[in-house]
């Protein structure tokens, strides 16, 4: 092992564990492990940010934005009227519904199509006496799966087709994903949808019933003679063992989400959501009078209680609802956050809050609808599919189908394509230019960005042939097929583990490598990246998708291996005879 090997290896195994460990962001990490492999001399200066124009990070934003596009017009909801059973058994209908996630993640965002399709899944599970993890799950893994079926289906696909032009052929086109991917999805689709929910944990959660504060709304009264007059409504709270006050009375004039700072006065009504005991200490030590005791939201009618889940890369991720200033910006109050299948009230103003929290949340219709699109929350409440706007909805489909088209029959590369989609989708208003840049991901694409270098630079320094050898060599005895079930299931491992896009990237020289070793055609051996990648079933951590289930679905860090790992074999079982069939060695 030369130097430069070793160098390359310790960057990526600190970056493996710095993923694992979860302090840093993903792209935080990424970027990270650019800057030592160049203070090492194993990314030259010139090329250090050469992978921001690759085509594959090219690809990815603008896919998100015309994503966002099929989103915000209706498109998606509207085939979702139009598929979904309307009476139909609680397997069908989740078939359908997972079917129908797995169709919209070949063609945008999985993420986008999770979120969009969360609320009704809720639906599903409620109208069936269902547990809703029970249904969210299989909806999660079947949009991960979704993601296989086509070029633009996820970004590991993106970049196992940039190195497979970088190795001298022509890049994958739009749908040579497809006929390995296809399979593998809808045998994972009818498995989930019709078998493995089975499998997953029943856990009763969700919908505001299932948050059980067991507090009190009342409204207490502030005399001439009470401590409170003068206190802020911080410091009142503080007196209050966790009870918060969600509004405050004054001349007749009710405040909602009173500011921190404010301050009471006498002959103020303050609206109290406590616990009894901090309702009673509250009576006792601050000279409080009990106006009216109801119970839950019978106490208030003009505001409503709303179920949100905090999505990976979410601006709510990593801060408290104190340092988010919910009630100065929104309006809105923070009542309990649900956390590893666990209610908790306790110091909820200062809890610094993660992917997968399921928050109940207060306020006004349109505060509520607000802070869930300045934050990137996920709305689970129960509702009606909305009409969408027929005309924008079909344009918005139009644009998508061409640029799709013209990069299938080959007439642009795929990042000219879809540039050109997304700026039709601006110049058209489908996205408005000024929320454009909110729909790309940011974290992903600097991800992306910072680690084809570094993958890169395993090729350059040999280490990727030698781990290659390593696998090939030690054990799969010089067969092709052997090794082709290695890199398949090392990649799915993987990615159970970090993130799919570091994955593809760090696998496909790997696969590249073990082909040269094999004296075989390495198209199989990218396909097996391509689908490793996109079977993260292990963990809440491996994608998106499944850390947005952890709270709706009351889960666990080990309840995903129940119904993953049956799937994950199922891949396998598929994949491994049917890769050298398209792609023969």
């Amino acid at each position: 092992m030369t130097e430069d090997q070793a160098f390359i290896l310790v960057i990526l195994a600190a970056a493996g564990g710095m993923f694992l460990w979860g302090k840093w962001r993903h792209d935080m990490v990424a970027l990270g492990a650019l800057l030592a492999a160049f203070a090492a001399g194993l990314v030259p200066g010139e090329e250090a940010f050469a992978g921001f124009g690759h085509p594959a990070v090219i690809t990815v934003a603008c896919v998100l934005i015309l994503s966002r596009g099929l989103q915000t017009t209706g498109a998606a909801e509207a085939l979702a009227r139009a598929v979904l059973p309307k009476d139909a058994g609680f397997s069908l209908s989740l078939a359908a519904l997972v079917g129908l996630g797995a169709f919209l993640s070949g063609f945008m965002n999985n993420v986008g199509a999770m979120a969009l399709l969360m609320p009704i899944a809720g639906q599903v599970a409620k109208a069936h006496g269902v547990p809703p993890g029970r249904a969210l799950m299989p909806l999660a893994f079947g949009t991960i799966l979704g993601g296989m079926t086509t070029l633009i289906g996820t970004p590991p696909n993106l970049i196992v087709s940039g190195f497979r032009a970088e190795a001298g052929s022509a890049p994958f086109g739009m749908f040579d994903f497809t006929p390995v991917g296809l399979a593998v999805a809808l045998a994972g689709v009818v498995f989930v949808g019709f078998v493995g929910w089975r499998l997953t944990p029943s856990r009763e959660v969700g919908g505001t019933e299932g948050f059980e504060t067991g507090s009190y709304l009342a409204e207490l009264r502030l005399g001439e003679e009470s401590e409170a007059a003068g206190m802020t409504i911080r410091a009142l709270e503080d007196r209050m063992e966790g009870g918060q006050i969600v509004a405050l009375v004054r001349s007749g004039v009710r405040i909602e989400a009173p500011h921190g700072a404010r301050k009471a006065r006498a002959g103020d009504v303050l609206v109290v959501e406590a616990e009894m005991e901090g309702l009673a200490d509250a009576l006792s030590s601050l000279g409080l009078k009990l106006e009216e005791e109801k119970r839950g939201d019978e106490a208030r009618e003009d505001v409503e209680m709303r179920e949100y889940v905090v999505r990976p890369g979410s601006a709510l991720a990593g801060r408290s609802a104190t340092q988010m200033h919910l009630r100065t910006r929104f309006g809105v109050n923070l009542l309990a956050v649900a956390r590893d299948g666990r209610r908790s009230r306790a110091r909820l103003r200062t809890l610094a809050l993660k992917p997968g929290d399921l928050l109940l949340m207060q306020g006004p219709a349109d505060a509520l609808s607000e802070f869930a699109g300045d934050t990137g929350a996920v709305p689970l409440a129960a509702r009606d599919l909305s009409m969408p706007d027929g005309r924008r909805a079909l344009l918005a489909a139009g644009i998508m189908a061409a640029a799709l088209l013209s990069v299938a029959l080959g007439l642009v590369p795929a990042a000219i394509g879809f540039a050109g989609g997304a700026l039709a989708a601006m110049a058209t208003g489908i996205v408005p230019p000024r929320t454009a840049y909110d729909a790309v991901d940011w974290p992903v694409i600097v991800l992306l960005g910072a680690l084809i270098p570094v993958a890169g630079a395993m090729e350059t320094t040999g280490a990727a042939a030698l781990i290659a050898d390593a696998l090939i060599g030690g054990l799969s005895g010089g067969s092709p097929m052997i090794g082709l079930a290695l890199i398949l299931v090392v990649t799915m491992f993987l990615s159970d583990l970090v993130n799919n896009a570091a994955t593809a990237a760090v696998m496909c020289p790997v696969a590249l490598g073990a082909a040269s070793a094999l004296g075989v055609n390495p198209d199989a051996f990218l396909m097996a990246v391509a689908i490793g990648a996109s079977c993260a079933f292990l963990t809440p951590i491996g994608h998106q998708n499944n850390t947005l289930i952890l709270g709706p679905g009351g889960f666990g860090f080990g309840d995903y291996w129940r119904l993953g790992l049956p799937l994950e074999a199922l891949v396998v079982a598929i994949s491994v005879p049917l890769l050298p069939m398209i792609w023969p060695f």
